[in-house]
């Protein structure tokens, strides 16, 4: 169902994929949006090792959640920032895309533990993260990305 990389010498094996995703902090998550348009938005993400789950935190409203409430289906692209190819204007990076199904989260506390561990890609400051959570908990969504499909590979500008 879903497409292999076509230069197989470029592909990653999936433990370097959920490595690239666990370390980068910021993808693009797209979904169907109003009148079958793809709509891509950069995301904080959370890969957790426990359930192979990506989490996000968001709004409760907005074009992106009546999207996925509308279609479940969504892919997410992370890359790193990548190192220059010698000699070269290019760069040589790693990409990561994730297919899936959203399931929005309905467990508050699973919602504060996951915020905390996204946090913390961001800031050690435990003061600040609960300060953050109790102040705008509430307000939050929080959905994850249930991958069916995951692929990765190394790719050089040109």
């Amino acid at each position: 169902m879903f497409r292999e990389v076509a230069r197989v010498k470029q592909k990653l094996e999936t433990q370097e994929c959920i490595g690239i995703l666990k370390r980068e902090k910021r993808g693009v998550l797209s979904v169907l949006g109003d009148d079958g348009y793809p709509y891509g938005m950069p995301m904080n993400h959370y890969y957790c090792e426990e359930d192979g789950k990506l989490y996000f935190h968001s709004g409760k409203k907005g074009h992106k959640i009546d999207a996925m409430h509308e279609c479940r289906k969504a892919s997410f692209c992370v890359y790193g920032e990548g190192k220059p190819v010698e000699g070269s204007w290019a760069l040589r990076f790693r990409s990561v895309v994730v297919f899936g199904r959203i399931e929005f989260v309905e467990d508050t506390e699973k919602i504060f533990e996951i915020t905390r561990r996204l946090s913390h890609k961001f800031t050690e400051d435990d003061a600040y993260i609960e300060e953050e959570i109790l102040r705008s908990g509430p307000g939050t969504l929080m959905f994850a990305l249930v991958p069916e499909h995951i692929t990765g590979k190394t790719v050089t500008e040109s």
